[in-house]
């Protein structure tokens, strides 16, 4: 038997949430291997150590209405902040006009 950071028993097409980045998805397959207890998530096709995540409540899984109408990816939001703070800034790329 696979378990959540709460102790909570995991089973196939659960919904769980891993805590360090908020992704979100559904239980694909468990396993255990020396000792430790794996997930396979959906919608990263990654293995999870089972006490990294948590069982989501039914209330926590509806799909919150976006205006575009399209599901929110927060994995590439994180990304694309990212990669805005890596950004240089540099004063010689142009002048002002005048």
């Amino acid at each position: 038997m696979v378990f959540d950071a709460r102790d909570k028993e995991i089973s196939i097409d659960d919904y769980v949430r891993y805590i360090d980045t908020g992704t979100v998805g559904k239980v694909l397959d468990t396993r255990i291997e020396d000792e430790i207890a794996w997930v396979l998530i959906d919608k990263t096709g990654l293995w999870y150590k089972s006490k990294l995540v948590e069982i989501l409540d039914e209330k926590d899984i509806n799909i919150k209405d976006t205006p575009t109408g399209r599901e929110v990816d927060v994995e590439e939001l994180k990304e694309k902040a990212e990669k805005l703070e890596n950004m240089q800034m540099d004063s010689s790329v142009a002048e002002g006009g005048g």
